[in-house]
């Protein structure tokens, strides 16, 4: 991660920052809770989230407070040929265009979560904050999904924390409800989750999927 890549990306979320909460407070009636669980990380972190919508990616950013060290916020997404079926979204979805805007794709069906999450340890060893979706997609139901084990891979091997955060109203997300003002959209974040350090490579994939999904219960259970 050079350093004009990072300023530039800080740039990227930081221009629209007051604009869309403007937006988000006026016509979704946006609400942010547990902010008070961020004060006492010094470092960078990564959060979890639940997804529902592609209007997650935005939300995170958007509902951290504007001088945050979090800032700028890099992204765990899934590989280009994931998006094949997506319609016209297939020509920006993954690749270089992901990039541009912060995100890296994971590598699946590796069984090897040090080769998977390359571009996610360099990240977070750089020192940058990352958001992963623990689902590995959006939730077809809006019922919040088993995670994969790579959230807590990532906290073992680099003792960085996970911050479980809940976002609501995403969710079937319309610009016509939106306009509206018939959506409530909501961040909230829980206390961090600290794994006891392991810097083995070949931690278990079962143990890592074990605690992913006590992950996804915390989330699961925040208001």
């Amino acid at each position: 991660m050079n350093k004009f890549y990072i300023i530039s990306l800080l740039i990227q979320q930081k221009l629209p920052w007051v604009p869309v909460r403007i937006l988000l407070v006026l016509f979704a009636h946006f609400k942010v809770t547990g902010l008070e669980n961020l004060k006492g990380i010094k470092g960078n972190a990564i959060f979890a989230c639940n997804h529902a919508s592609e209007l997650d990616i935005p939300l995170l950013p958007a509902a951290i407070p504007f001088w945050s060290h979090f800032s700028p916020m890099l992204y765990a997404s899934r590989e280009s040929g994931f998006y094949g079926g997506s319609g016209w979204r297939r020509h920006f979805y993954g690749g270089v265009f992901f990039n541009f805007l912060g995100s890296y794709p994971v590598v699946v069906g590796l069984r090897n979560y040090k080769k998977a999450l390359s571009h996610q340890i360099r990240i977070i060893n750089t020192g940058n904050s990352l958001c992963i979706f623990p689902e590995g997609r959006t939730t077809p139901n809006g019922i919040i999904q088993g995670a994969k084990g790579g959230v807590a891979y990532l906290a073992y091997i680099t003792n960085v924390p996970i911050v479980p955060v809940k976002l609501g109203g995403t969710f079937r997300f319309s610009i016509k409800n939106f306009l509206l003002r018939k959506i409530k959209l909501s961040v909230s974040f829980g206390k961090p989750i600290y794994l006891s350090v392991n810097n083995e490579v070949d931690i278990p994939i079962k143990e890592c999927k074990d605690r992913a999904n006590e992950v996804m219960d915390v989330i699961k259970k925040m208001v």
